[in-house]
């Protein structure tokens, strides 16, 4: 009987350096393979070997349908793999995709997704890492995140869903207890992360982080308040831009960091999330079978 493959499973979450975090995978490629390890993460922000494209079931698909993407995401992880008996895989998207946050709802569609990555793995989850952000933060980051990218109605349009998410942190990792069956769970709160050699030493039992090479460019930075207001005054006029004119937008107000108001929660809102935040990094300290890492911790 061949030997189980040990997964290392680095899940996200979004907007906290996952791209640089796997820039630092491609940096290191050479010694993790050479130390045993295969690697799977995407391409995402022009990572060279990022190869994975991993397609998971939404909310529209149900257990029956979920269950036709178990066969392609199998297939997609086995075609990174070279016989190695572990593998590191990096991918933000696991538990699904951000823009559901401005409907109330989070991660709708993450047990359907874990049911098929559990089916789709080489193996068992041998160690989990997830590296979370404050609410009011990610949902800020979200919406910049998408604005970037297409013309949106102004922030204070999507408050009113935001403020009406109920799940959280806490219901997601029960979700990758649950569905994946991690032998370990790792949770570090941003400001805990460190840098992209010690998340990846954090995830990987023995890997020495100051033999590994730290990504020397940053990845995927956000756009400033005078690029997104430019950015979006072009998306409604009905514009498009090729990746060139993205950057060439990008870079002419980098410097700009003035402050225009374009993505902020009123006080009392961001109040309400900060304590629910606080609340919930309670509640994982108390879940069995996790190790919160966080800013307060000795």
């Amino acid at each position: 009987m061949a030997e189980q493959v040990q997964v290392y499973l680095h899940a996200g979450a979004h907007r906290t350096g996952t791209s640089s975090f796997q820039m630092c995978l491609d940096e290191n490629a050479e010694a993790l393979r050479a130390a045993g390890y295969d690697l799977a993460y995407p391409g995402r922000d022009g990572i060279p070997g990022g190869k994975l494209k991993l397609k998971l079931p939404s909310p529209r698909h149900g257990l029956k349908k979920a269950k036709e993407f178990i066969a392609p995401a199998r297939a997609e992880i086995d075609k990174r793999r070279q016989g190695r008996s572990r593998l590191i895989l990096s991918e933000e998207n696991i538990p699904g995709r951000m823009l559901h946050f401005t409907q109330g709802k989070f991660y709708p569609a993450r047990a359907n997704r874990l049911r098929v990555l559990r089916e789709a793995l080489p193996g068992p989850v041998a160690h989990l890492v997830y590296v979370l952000r404050p609410y009011d933060e990610l949902f800020v980051s979200a919406y910049r995140k998408r604005a970037e990218d297409i013309g949106v109605e102004p922030f204070s349009f999507f408050v009113p869903g935001l403020m009406s998410v109920t799940d959280g942190w806490p219901e997601l990792m029960a979700a990758f207890q649950e569905q994946l069956q991690p032998a370990r769970i790792t949770v570090l709160s941003y400001d805990a992360r460190g840098s992209s050699r010690d998340l990846l030493a954090r995830l990987v039992p023995g890997l020495d982080a100051d033999a590994l090479t730290e990504p020397a460019r940053q990845l995927n930075l956000s756009a400033t308040d005078a690029a997104l207001e430019e950015l979006q005054k072009r998306y409604h006029a009905g514009g498009t831009l090729d990746k060139a004119e993205f950057r060439a937008v990008m870079t002419r107000h980098a410097d700009n960091r003035d402050n225009l108001g374009l993505a902020a929660f009123a006080d009392t809102d961001r109040a309400s999330l900060r304590a629910r935040y606080a609340a919930d990094l309670e509640r994982l300290r108390d879940m069995p079978g996790i190790t919160l890492i966080d800013s307060d911790a000795d």
